[in-house]
């Protein structure tokens, strides 16, 4: 296995843990109002709130980290994210009440913060001349992450209880963490990634490209998080109500949330071919008319149309990585990945909230999945914005074109 590849297996399987940290909250709060209502009560949307803490750390931290990783090295910050992380997730499966858990899970946060700004770096630097491809292998595994979540903590909170849904993925992201130690610090030259040099773009495109992406940041982080937060209790809303098939409403989150992957995957491919806006565009319009079908369908058709959601939403974050490949030069990548991540979830961070309040007020989903369609009505309006380049699939044309060259048709 060469160099690069084994880099970007450790890279994907950090991925694969942020997003997974990230949602055990969501599924385990249902076992924890039912295992532990003594400590925790019995409301989903004030257990669930807990978690708002860590998705604030986990936006703001990714703000320094680009300039972390310039100081320290990004293999250090790495290592610490799977250590760190890994420690503070087991931590929080030895709580005891409320305050312990949000504390263990805004620690987490933190460590979490380290992955996006520099592990999207890394992986866009040793894709080569296949960004897209290797962003969307990617976005696949951290979809995997989100699939997986909602299953295995709902499996592991009704056989062993809530902690160990925290306790085993912890001790597993420390065990990658170690062997990670092992590895040498990656350099694309020396492992001979094939790479073309970075055009130069003129300035008034990256300009909008870079502050479609922000934009897009802002509102596309909200949706992601909400949505893979709510996908479980959606799913024992519409489909499985009784407390005895908690194992199912994971099962049934799990076969929504992998459409994201396929989605993910499938995009990676398609944006090595086609300009991203081409990409972008059908995922942007499809969202918000699903996500207003969602607010009031009931029954099996709910799994699947939350499932096109899922691929919407998630190829969206694939077509939004590649942005910044395009159109921002490898030295400033990771800096830029920092802002954008800050951005995106600052907006992510309302999520947990948002969703707590509006289901408590509400009782049910429906006025969360109105919310979320008119903010994804934003993204459509940005995807339209975004610049549609021929120049994206030839980097040579770049010293031909000017601001105001002719679009790809």
């Amino acid at each position: 296995m060469s160099p690069a590849t084994r880099q970007i297996c450790f890279i994907n399987a950090a991925h694969s843990f942020t997003h997974y940290s990230l949602l055990i909250l969501a599924t385990a709060s249902l076992a924890i109002v039912q295992q532990d209502a003594a400590a925790f009560g019995t409301a989903f949307g004030p257990v669930l709130a807990l978690g708002t803490a860590m998705f604030v750390i986990y936006g703001l931290g990714a703000l320094p980290m680009g300039w972390l990783a310039a100081r320290f090295g990004r293999k250090a910050m790495m290592a610490a994210f799977f250590l760190g992380g890994g420690a503070a997730m087991a931590a929080a499966g030895f709580t005891h009440g409320p305050w312990g858990l949000a504390a263990a899970l805004a620690v987490m946060g933190a460590f979490s913060a380290i992955y996006h700004p520099i592990g999207t770096a890394i992986i866009a630097e040793a894709g080569g001349d296949r960004v897209g491809r290797a962003m969307g292998i990617n976005g696949v595994f951290g979809n995997l992450g989100v699939a997986l979540a909602p299953i295995v903590t709902a499996f592991l909170a009704a056989q062993l209880g809530w902690r160990w849904a925290f306790v085993i993925p912890g001790v597993l992201c420390m065990a990658i963490g170690l062997a990670y130690l092992r590895e040498p610090a990656f350099d694309a030259r020396k492992a001979g990634v094939q790479t073309r040099p970075f055009p130069a773009i003129p300035k008034p495109i990256v300009r909008q490209a870079v502050v479609s992406l922000l934009l897009i940041a802002t509102v596309s982080g909200l949706v992601f998080n909400a949505y893979t937060l709510l996908i479980p209790k959606l799913m024992e809303e519409r489909l499985a109500s009784s407390p005895e098939l908690l194992p199912v409403v994971g099962m049934l989150a799990f076969l929504a949330t992998i459409c994201g992957g396929v989605a993910q995957y499938t995009v990676g491919q398609m944006i090595d071919r086609m300009t991203l806006k081409r990409v972008f565009m059908p995922l942007a319009v499809v969202l918000v008319p699903g996500l207003l079908a969602l607010s009031f369908l009931d029954g099996w058709m709910v799994l699947p149309l939350a499932g096109l959601m899922a691929a919407a939403i998630f190829g969206q974050v694939t077509v939004n990585e590649t942005m910044t490949a395009r159109y921002v030069a490898p030295e400033l990548r990771a800096k830029l990945y920092s802002v954008r991540f800050t951005v995106g979830f600052l907006g992510a961070a309302l999520a947990s909230p948002l969703v707590g309040f509006l289901h408590g007020a509400t009782g049910n989903l429906a006025l969360a999945m109105l919310v979320l369609a008119g903010v994804a009505s934003v993204t459509l309006a940005c995807a339209i914005w975004f610049p549609n380049r021929p120049e994206e699939l030839d980097p040579a044309l770049w010293e031909r074109a000017g601001p105001r060259a002719a679009p790809a048709e």
